[in-house]
């Protein structure tokens, strides 16, 4: 019963999500959505593929295709990401269902001894393999090492470990044959770590960012989807606003967009409340904050949208899902 109570839930969810009327151009500021496998072969209360429902508004379906983390024996409470058992043949079938883009989690942590270079070439070379099945069976890879923002670390910290764990996963892309333009890169904004006394300006975590981005990930890649890790709604706008205002001619190859979860829905699920009647206010709320992120991945988000919780803390400890 609980089982079932849960997915009623989250197909309610996904309808408020995907059934906003076409001419609310949702499409012009979300361009693809990932689903979790469930929710790809799911239909809406009247019969409508969830799939269907997406393209209708202009927006690409996706899938989550890792299975989680396990524990990486022999460190200290690192992990690696399971999932690649099987993974060209659920690949083949989700593309049937309508995916046209995948997406791999793997998880690193700053601390001290961490990350190991055991947890980095691991999750490296596991994120090369998953890119390369995907791209076999017609999938787009979203590769996706996330360094997590747990901790004391300082802003250098954080982009000298950015740079480290990008460097190695294209090492290995490259070693495994991905096709490089045909993928898209979901990292980490480079911040100080939650538990950090030395904050930063959004200008000083967009420098960072982008800085560590040109050491390390190859022009080729198409795109560069960053995810928002716990991150007030507010903060990962204005973040992401300043990465793409970064003065620094030329040298910005990649499209540089997002592909937040907490900090795209947090307003959205604090309106609806579970409530059929709450619908339309929390589909406002999604408008709002999905045209947000569209202006700061143009570098012009003027920081005039308020949201139901723009200011919250959607920090969770070693967030897992």
């Amino acid at each position: 019963a609980e089982f079932g109570k849960q997915w009623y839930q989250r197909r309610v969810r996904g309808e408020l999500l995907f059934t906003l009327s076409k001419d609310s151009e949702i499409g012009n500021s979300l361009g693809g959505c990932i689903l979790f496998e469930e929710t790809l072969f799911q239909n809406a209360s009247d019969g409508t593929p969830m799939v269907k429902l997406l393209q209708d508004q202009g927006i690409i379906p996706g899938i989550k295709v890792d299975k989680g983390l396990a524990p990486l024996y022999g460190t200290d409470d690192e992990t690696v990401t399971q999932g690649l058992d099987g993974l060209a043949d659920r690949c083949k079938k989700y593309k049937e269902a309508g995916a046209q883009f995948a997406k791999w989690r793997a998880v690193l942590k700053i601390g001290e001894n961490r990350p190991s270079e055991l947890a980095i070439q691991e999750n490296a070379v596991t994120l090369a393999r998953y890119a390369s099945i995907c791209q076999s069976q017609g999938l787009v890879p979203i590769v996706e090492p996330e360094i997590l923002c747990d901790g004391t670390h300082t802003l250098i910290q954080c982009k000298k470990v950015t740079e480290r764990v990008l460097s190695a996963t294209y090492k290995a892309c490259v070693d495994h044959n991905v096709y490089l333009e045909g993928s898209l890169l979901k990292p980490n904004m480079v911040t100080p770590g939650m538990q950090c006394t030395e904050r930063a300006t959004p200008e000083e975590i967009g420098a960072a960012t982008v800085i560590a981005l040109q050491r390390s990930v190859p022009p080729a890649v198409v795109g560069v989807t960053f995810l928002s890790g716990g991150q007030s709604e507010e903060d990962a706008t204005r973040n992401l606003n300043a990465i793409n205002q970064y003065q620094d001619p030329g040298r910005k190859p990649w499209k540089l967009s997002f592909s937040y979860g907490r900090a795209l829905q947090a307003s959205v699920l604090k309106a609806w409340q579970g409530k059929k009647e709450n619908v339309p206010a929390a589909q406002v709320e999604l408008k709002k904050r999905a045209f947000a992120n569209h202006q700061a991945a143009l570098g012009q988000y003027a920081g005039d949208v308020t949201g139901a919780s723009g200011s919250d803390s959607l920090f969770v400890p070693n967030h897992q899902y």
